[in-house]
């Protein structure tokens, strides 16, 4: 029969996995609690928590929100990474932090209610931020209006430029 506390934290870790957009698993054995603390912040930056849960826990929260097992993926010590909002930037900040620390390792997670492998993860970290989406979509978008007003500029820029010169030649 479970203890009171017990159910209390799995109900904490069902409400984090229902406010995550996405949810990555990484391995910290052998990170110094500088490493971690300076982890926690780069994570806090992008708009996500870390979280050490048991895995039993975590694995009887994910059954009960009826979303895929991590089996495998919470073999060992786990810490949980939970994004509210560009998954991106969070994978962004755990690789890089993973290339500079050696000792964490990235082992999987969730994105839309399916399992995500370790490579799949460092593949979104790969991707263009939102923010860097929405400036090259502007930049697209302004391009063929950028040659629209030179376009249209054209006639009255050599209609100037004509005028000058007669003005030049009359002087």
């Amino acid at each position: 029969m479970p203890n009171k506390a017990k159910v209390e934290l799995v109900g904490r870790i069902k409400e984090d996995l229902e406010a995550a957009d996405a949810v990555w698993v990484v391995d910290y054995r052998g990170l110094t609690v500088k490493q971690e603390e300076d982890l926690r912040r780069r994570i806090r930056a992008q708009g996500a928590a870390l979280k050490i849960y048991k895995n039993s826990f975590t694995e009887r929260a994910l059954a009960d929100l009826e979303l895929p097992s991590l089996g495998p993926v919470l073999e060992g010590p786990s810490a949980f990474v939970f994004v509210s909002g560009d998954p991106v930037a969070s994978a962004k900040a755990i690789k890089g932090f993973a290339k500079e620390n050696e000792n964490l390792g990235i082992k999987g997670g969730l994105l839309n209610r399916e399992v995500v492998t370790d490579a799949q993860i460092k593949a979104i970290a790969d991707l263009p931020s939102r923010e860097e989406l929405v400036a090259m979509f502007l930049g697209v978008c302004a391009s063929p209006l950028t040659g629209i007003v030179r376009v249209l500029n054209g006639p009255a820029s050599k209609l100037v430029r004509t005028l000058g010169a007669v003005a030049e030649k009359a002087a």
